[in-house]
Order: C-alpha cells, then sequence, then structure tokens
C-alpha cells in the first residue's frame, strides 16, 4: 500500500540499506521507522503470536495499538520462532543479508537470541548493531529491564516536577522517543562510518543516559550551587511569570517571559509598568524568586478576558503564548493541517484512516514519508523468506511446524 508523493529527490536517502527490527515498544522500533521513512527496506521480526507493544492500547477491530501504528509504519512483518534451529538458521540468513539489526533487550536477552554484536558480526563483520537498553551496558543496573518511567524517575527530572507534595512522572514517553532519536543518530553515523572504512559497529542508546540529557542542568545547578528548586507545578523553573493561566471560557493559555525587553513589554501589556523599577524583579532569578506575584497578576489578567482574547493580545505584543489544546485541537489545528504534521493512512480494522505523524524533520531534497502502513502479523513472511531462498513448499512445512 502507497501513501504519500514520491520524493523530490528521486531515490530515498536509505534505498538499498536493509534493516532487522526486533524491536518492542518505542525506543527501537521508532529508530527503525524513522530509518524506513528515509528509504530503508524494514523487517519487523517478531513471535508468531506478535509482539506485546503490537497489541497495547488497541485501536483497531484486530487489536492493534496505537504507538504500534506510529512506529511500525513503513515496514514489513515475518514471524519467526526464533528458539528453534530452523528459526535460527533463517536468523542468520537475515543476517546475511542485512546491513542494520535493531533491538532493545538486556545484553543477557541478545546473546541468548543470537543478537549480540560477536554473533552478528561473525555473520556479516560489516553489520551495524543497535541496541537500546534502560540503563546501558556495564554497569550495575545493566541486566535491568526498564520502561519509559524508569528512566524518568532515575534522572533526577522526576524529583523536581509535579505538585509540592507529589512528584508527577510525565505521561509522554519522552525517554522512550528521546532514545529512538539518539539511536538514530548513532545509527546514521555508524553508516557514515562503514562507508568511509568497511567496517560495522554496535551503537548503543538507553533510557536513563537520555533522561539525564533532557534534565542536565537541574544536575549541573544541584552540583554547582547545591540547590534543588521546588515542585511548582505548571510554573517556570527559571524564570517568571510563566504558568498555564485560565481564562474567562474556562479556556487555557501557556505563558513563558524571559529577560528584560520580553518582561517590559509584559508589564506595559497588563497595565503594570512601575514593576520595571521594583528590585524585586530585576532580572528572571529575582523575578523567579518572587513568581507567584507575577503568576497571581498574570492570572487575574486572563481570568477577565476569553482564551481568543488573551491570545490575540499576547501575540501583538509579540509575547511567547500558546494555547492548551485537548487531542481534539490537535486534529482540527488549521496550522497542524497545513504543514501536514499528520498523514491519514488506512489500516484493516480501523474506524477510518488513521492520524500517523510524519516524519518528525524535513530534508528539501530527500524527505521521508510515510510509503505503507504498519504490518499485520506476519502479513509478509512469505514474501520475505522467499526472497532469501525459501520456495512455498518450504515455507508452507515451516508453517505447519510452527517456525514461523
Amino acid at each position: 500500500m502507497s501513501v504519500g508523493a514520491e520524493s523530490a529527490g528521486g531515490a530515498a536517502v536509505l534505498d538499498g540499506i536493509r534493516v532487522l527490527d526486533y524491536g518492542r515498544f518505542i525506543a527501537a522500533p521508532w529508530c527503525s521507522a524513522l530509518l524506513a521513512d528515509m528509504g530503508a527496506d524494514v523487517i519487523r521480526v517478531e513471535k508468531r503470536e506478535g509482539g506485546e507493544d503490537r497489541w497495547v492500547q488497541s485501536v483497531t477491530e484486530g487489536g492493534e495499538g496505537g504507538t504500534f501504528l506510529q512506529c511500525n509504519r513503513n515496514k514489513r512483518s515475518l514471524t519467526l520462532d526464533t528458539t528453534t534451529e530452523e528459526g535460527r538458521e533463517i536468523t542468520r540468513k537475515l543476517v546475511a543479508g542485512a546491513d542494520i539489526v535493531v533491538a532493545n533487550m538486556p545484553a543477557a536477552g541478545m546473546r541468548s537470541s543470537g543478537l549480540d554484536y560477536d554473533t552478528l558480526r561473525a555473520v556479516k563483520p560489516d553489520v551495524i548493531l543497535a541496541s537500546a537498553t534502560a540503563y546501558g551496558e556495564g554497569g550495575p543496573y545493566s541486566e535491568r529491564i526498564g520502561f519509559d518511567g524508569a528512566g524518568q524517575v532515575m534522572s533526577g527530572a522526576v524529583y523536581r516536577q509535579g505538585l509540592p507534595d507529589q512528584p508527577i512522572r510525565t505521561v509522554v514517553p519522552y525517554a522512550d522517543f528521546g532514545t529512538a532519536l539518539t539511536l538514530t543518530i548513532g545509527v546514521m553515523m555508524a553508516l557514515f562510518h562503514r562507508d568511509r572504512t568497511g567496517r560495522g559497529q554496535h551503537v548503543e542508546g538507553a533510557l536513563l543516559p537520555t533522561a539525564m540529557m533532557l534534565s542536565n542542568a537541574f544536575l549541573i545547578e544541584r552540583d554547582l550551587l547545591g540547590i534543588d528548586k521546588p515542585r511548582m507545578g505548571n510554573q517556570g523553573a527559571s524564570v517568571a511569570p510563566c504558568d498555564l493561566y485560565r481564562t474567562s471560557d474556562d479556556g487555557w493559555v501557556l505563558l513563558q517571559i524571559a529577560g528584560p525587553s520580553m518582561f517590559a513589554r509584559w508589564c506595559r501589556l497588563v497595565g503594570r509598568p512601575e514593576l520595571l523599577d521594583d528590585a524585586r524583579f530585576a532580572d528572571d532569578d529575582s523575578r523567579w524568586r518572587h513568581g507567584d506575584i507575577l503568576n497571581d497578576i498574570m492570572a487575574r489578567w486572563c481570568a477577565g478576558r476569553t482564551k481568543a482574547e488573551v491570545l490575540q493580545l499576547l501575540e501583538r505584543a509579540k509575547l511567547p503564548a500558546a494555547p492548551m489544546h485537548s487531542t481534539q485541537d490537535v486534529l482540527d489545528d488549521p496550522h497542524v493541517a497545513a504543514m501536514g504534521y499528520l498523514k491519514r493512512v488506512p489500516f484493516p480494522g480501523a474506524a477510518h484512516d488513521v492520524p500517523i505523524l510524519d516524519t518528525p524533520f524535513r530534508l528539501s531534497a530527500t524527505p521521508g514519508q510515510i510509503r505503507r502502513r504498519a504490518p499485520l502479523l506476519g502479513e509478509h513472511t512469505a514474501e520475505i523468506l522467499g526472497e532469501i531462498g525459501y520456495t512455498d513448499e518450504q515455507v508452507a512445512a515451516l508453517r505447519e511446524r510452527n517456525v514461523v
């Protein structure tokens, strides 16, 4: 199934690159999805009953989940029992024709599945292994398993966010998606290195260092100044006024003020020019320390206006503000529509075409594109096995023996 137009430059950047995807949930599958967007042939290798991530947050009659539909577009599905000798032989043949193997599991699981780097490069010397784990390899936590929340809570970020008496992790799995992005960067660097030297390598990503990257400033502040600022809900961590403010029609607007010129424009807008001469608001740090005063002024100002009025006035004053969107608001947003950020992709058993996020970066000459929907379980098993030399009769026999 084809979706979208041909790229402006003809051939896609990664045409001819084959990826074996043993990933589950987000960190590895989103990495391979981005490679697929850019033209790589990505084969998702699943257990015969399907990977666990296929069925989470079900949105279709068949049971496929929303995150699965996003993270597995542009892929083909092969079911395989890798614990059998015939399954291991198929794995070796697949690896022999692959450029990249992507997986996310602890090192012990990689070894037992024959997906560790030493085993892979014995089959294909220039292969690139991209692995994602919770904590990274080589430390005391390396054998532990963990989802996105583990990276969040162990990075120090959750300690700093939420309400004064209630830390709150972020429901959006940013450690998972962030790890997918860093892993993708590493894979592209490894491909560049292979083109120069002919040698493959092991690329490693992990949830904990990704989450630490995103909250590193908190660690620096603690180490150098010996302080942890308190949890303050939606208020800013270092500037004020900054918060989500309720409007007269029960909408919400985010405002973030930083720097003297922005603060001056805000003071004039809310009719409080005398604040510019108040020593309590002399700089960002001072404004943050007295943020309750400034946020209270802004809250009262917004409470007497509709969301549309607040946004119009803030935009006119060139102040960085944004409406809080519901999920339906995002689907209906005219800018999202004009930019084509969501592509409508048909999927069997879905109520209607599914809004799938387009490639989240854009190249002017060789853009990524969604060419096909996420695969049904084992949809391409016969096709893929045929490509590595199995006849229709052999595939049928493998099915009878429950190997595929």
